[in-house]
């Protein structure tokens, strides 16, 4: 589904990304870690077309998207979420939703609709919710919000950039649990996330992200059994001891 082959990302004169290559299937869930500084927002950035200063080969579902802008690359069914949420604050829970349905509200009032009511079943809690202004609700619902924004635009493949960033573990428990059934639903989720247990318990493959170049890769058990990733990213802190129980 999405091909990146030679991936360089520059911020003026400085090179971010440095020649990166790596794939996401259909219904895959592929995580990227990496600390701090690694690369891996500008990555995202550069997919979703928000970054221009890029060189070499971005392709999804076979097509090169390597020179579209952010609003063409979403129309092919390729959506970000970024870190922070980045949620209209004033505006409504379903004011926000609608935002991210904007292209379908008026040809497809009726496919939006069934759309919200299985967000609905996927976040409870956004339901209950629709009224309120977005900047009203905890960090753990307006993260739920910010994903069921992107859903309703009806993503192929969905990025996640930190979505467990400042939540409490019950939350991002429930979080987590709803990627997988997006998989299930034939969605490809690309997820940046710091807290490398969480992400590699629910993906499929991985790769690491150091000094912007991929260091390591393979299936979810080889990165995990991997003494360099043990080592670097698998320390038990409390957020994830709490998780595990």
């Amino acid at each position: 589904m999405l091909r990146v082959d030679d991936l360089h990302v520059s911020y003026g004169v400085l090179e971010v990304v440095k020649g990166i290559s790596f794939t996401a299937g259909k219904a895959e869930i592929v995580t990227i870690l990496g600390s701090n500084g690694a690369g891996k927002t500008t990555t995202l950035r550069s997919l979703s077309g928000l970054r221009v200063h890029k060189r070499g080969r971005i392709e999804f579902m076979g097509e090169d998207i390597s020179r579209l802008a952010a609003h063409q690359v979403m129309a092919r069914g390729l959506c970000l979420v970024r870190e922070g949420r980045q949620l209209f604050p004033d505006h409504t829970v379903l004011e926000n939703l609608e935002l991210g349905a904007f292209q379908r509200l008026r040809s497809a009032p009726a496919a939006v609709k069934a759309d919200y009511d299985d967000i609905f079943a996927l976040f409870p809690r956004i339901k209950e919710r629709l009224s309120q202004k977005a900047g009203l609700l905890s960090g753990g619902e307006q993260q739920m919000v910010a994903i069921a924004r992107a859903l309703v635009g009806r993503p192929r493949l969905l990025m996640l950039d930190e979505p467990s960033l400042g939540l409490a573990p019950k939350l991002v428990r429930s979080i987590f649990d709803a990627f997988g059934r997006l998989r299930e639903r034939g969605i490809t989720l690309l997820l940046v996330e710091q807290m490398a247990r969480l992400a590699l318990r629910i993906c499929d493959r991985a790769y690491v992200l150091e000094g912007g170049r991929l260091t390591m890769q393979g299936t979810r058990d080889q990165i995990m059994q991997d003494p360099r990733v043990v080592e670097a990213y698998l320390g038990r802190s409390d957020h994830e001891a709490s998780d595990a129980g």
